[in-house]
């Protein structure tokens, strides 16, 4: 396969609309020889979470998404963002640029968030000699965004292996910083419409995903379809125009040194306050309109997700969540499946915008209270805690 190929390959996957379709290996095809996964996560982060900081772990999760896809271009490259952390699987060509781009954003997380970023490049090479892959499909969550579905073991391998200390990246020197353009963390935590934010994570058993395990995945997405919008936790209208003030320092601190922040943030309050303004009174700016911009963040957002197994963050209430639990317990005891599920008042939501005035921004979404990252600490033996986040 020749390079121009290579960088076209996640454009040519079929793309899929019914979610159903993350269980049809039909949809999926390996990445192409030569190909790399960019790869973090986030130490520790049983400290963030029970210092209430999940959104600084979420921030420090997606910015390993905008670093990287600014560094190679942003280019059209499958990636998944994990709640504390996130891959992207990129040609071998590109991996100088993904090394730097995680080197510099491992500083930046530490300096300015606090956190320790683990980061690693892992070859695809190294995933197939041990009889894995990475297959790839593209599902549409609305008609401007679409993202990457994993199967075929070898995400799960790399991310074990990176947390043994395998693949490292030689470090970056202190103040090197990274380019974050894009990335957005202004929202509040959206509260609960049905009943709870629930976070669910479930994976296949030691057999592999067999036939059991997709007829699992099938229902658990058919009962949360019962709930309005799939169980999608954020308004078909867009969510409420409620900003953080910690989010917006969050998004200055990834856009400016210390020197420039304040005008950073005074930068992004006046780009707000004409979005409320023209959001209230049905005024549109050149190309950008408000209330469409509100209702393609709903659109455009992940609530759902394949990678080596099921991940959605859900609004739900009492009734179908009990189905989709006696389900899960079901599974896990007769050995088709491992699960986490983690309950929550409110979700969060870090963004991915490249300019407002196209439509192709992406919202990534989790629970506000430890979300994914507490429900595959259930499927460890972990067993973290979640508590409410400060927005």
């Amino acid at each position: 396969m020749n390079e121009m190929s290579n960088d076209a390959f996640f454009a040519s996957v079929p793309v899929f609309t019914d979610f159903e379709g993350v269980t049809d290996e039909s949809n999926y095809q390996p990445l192409p020889e030569g190909w790399v996964l960019a790869m973090a996560d986030i130490v520790g982060s049983t400290k963030a979470i029970a210092g209430g900081r999940y959104k600084d772990v979420n921030m420090a999760g997606a910015s390993v998404i905008s670093a990287v896809l600014n560094a190679v271009g942003k280019g059209d490259y499958p990636f998944l963002f994990a709640g504390d952390g996130a891959l992207i699987a990129l040609p071998g060509s590109l991996e100088t640029a993904a090394r730097e781009a995680l080197a510099a954003t491992q500083v930046w997380v530490k300096e300015d968030l606090d956190l320790d970023l683990r980061i690693a490049i892992v070859p695809l090479g190294d995933i197939r000699a041990e009889g894995l892959d990475v297959r790839v499909a593209r599902y549409s969550a609305s008609p401007f965004v679409t993202y990457a579905m994993f199967s075929g073991g070898g995400t799960s391998w790399a991310e074990k292996n990176m947390k043994m200390g395998r693949f490292g990246i030689e470090k970056a020197a202190p103040g090197t910083r990274p380019d974050l353009t894009g990335l957005s963390c202004r929202w509040s935590p959206i509260e609960a419409h049905n009943g709870e934010i629930v976070s669910i994570i479930a994976v296949p058993d030691e057999a592999g995903p067999g036939p059991e395990f997709q007829a699992l995945v099938t229902s658990i997405v058919a009962i949360a379809a019962e709930q309005n919008r799939d169980g999608h936790p954020i308004p078909a209208e867009g969510p409420e125009l409620a900003f953080s003030m910690k989010g917006i320092d969050r998004e200055a601190k990834a856009m400016a040194p210390k020197g420039g922040r304040l005008w950073r943030k005074l930068s992004i309050l006046l780009q707000l306050g004409l979005t409320v303004f023209l959001y209230r009174f049905g005024i549109n700016l050149a190309h950008f309109d408000a209330n469409r911009y509100k209702r393609d963040v709903s659109g455009n957002s992940d609530f759902r997700k394949f990678d080596d197994g099921l991940k959605m963050t859900i609004d739900v209430d009492a009734a179908h969540l009990a189905r989709i639990e006696a389900l899960l317990k079901q599974s896990q005891e007769k050995g088709v499946a491992r699960y986490g599920l983690h309950r929550q008042s409110s979700a969060l939501m870090t963004c991915f915008v490249p300019t407002p005035m196209s439509r192709d921004h992406m919202h990534f979404i989790d629970g506000a209270a430890g979300g994914y990252a507490v429900a595959a600490s259930q499927i460890t033996g972990k067993q973290l805690s979640g508590v409410l986040v400060t927005p």
